[in-house]
């Protein structure tokens, strides 16, 4: 599988496609889950190739939240800054803000089976966000949620990346998930991208293997 991607900084960008088409394959690469050779995978202009995925400038959101059931949502949001939990004032001044900017500053105190589905990933959102690295990858964190509540998650994660300068990549199975959060997309097809560019510009003018992906 060879892929030729470029995405800039501060950029969000969707990956769409068919399953199997190599789009999680993409992220866990990226992420360093996956074994790559040197000069192919440069993240802020530097080989990532040898770095093991705790030493990426990355984070990773999963569809399924990792949050630890018997912490409370501040302990798990926590974790972002200290895995120690050990926090500073300042420390806990940042949890308190991540809380609010996701909508959940009221159930800090409360564990993870006490909150709805999109509440949990709301959690797992802002630990990420709290982790600070340049790049942001989110494999189908909001697949399992409703289409209302999909739009105001993508909304969210797009305001918060904008406002920290996070470098986004997203693989979805949603093409209006695109449509919604990212200013560049990529199709991958059959382990390479056939299309890509920014957003309204792909959708406006498919490609023969977008058109058939779009029905």
């Amino acid at each position: 599988m060879t892929i030729d991607l470029t995405v800039e900084k501060g950029h969000f960008c969707a990956l769409i496609g068919p399953s199997g088409a190599g789009k999680s394959t993409i992220l866990n690469a990226i992420a360093g889950f996956l074994p790559h050779a040197s000069n192919q995978l440069f993240i802020n202009g530097v080989d990532m190739a040898g770095q093991k995925p705790a030493e990426r400038p990355v984070s990773m959101l999963f569809q399924d939240h990792n949050l630890f059931a018997h912490m409370t949502i501040g302990q798990n949001v926590a974790l972002g800054i200290n895995p120690t939990l050990k926090l500073s004032q300042t420390d806990k001044l940042a949890v308190q803000e991540a809380l609010e900017q996701v909508g959940l500053d009221s159930m800090a105190d409360r564990l993870p089976r006490a909150l709805s589905g999109g509440q949990r990933q709301r959690a797992s959102l802002a630990r990420a966000m709290l982790r600070q690295k340049p790049v942001l990858l989110l494999d189908e964190p909001f697949a399992a949620l409703g289409p209302a509540l999909r739009k105001d998650m993508l909304k969210l994660v797009s305001n918060l990346a904008t406002r920290s300068g996070q470098t986004v990549i997203m693989v979805t199975h949603h093409p209006e998930d695109a449509q919604i959060a990212a200013d560049q997309t990529a199709l991958v097809h059959n382990g390479r991208i056939t299309q890509s560019g920014p957003t309204e510009e792909v959708f406006a003018t498919p490609s023969a293997s977008l058109r058939s992906y779009l029905g």
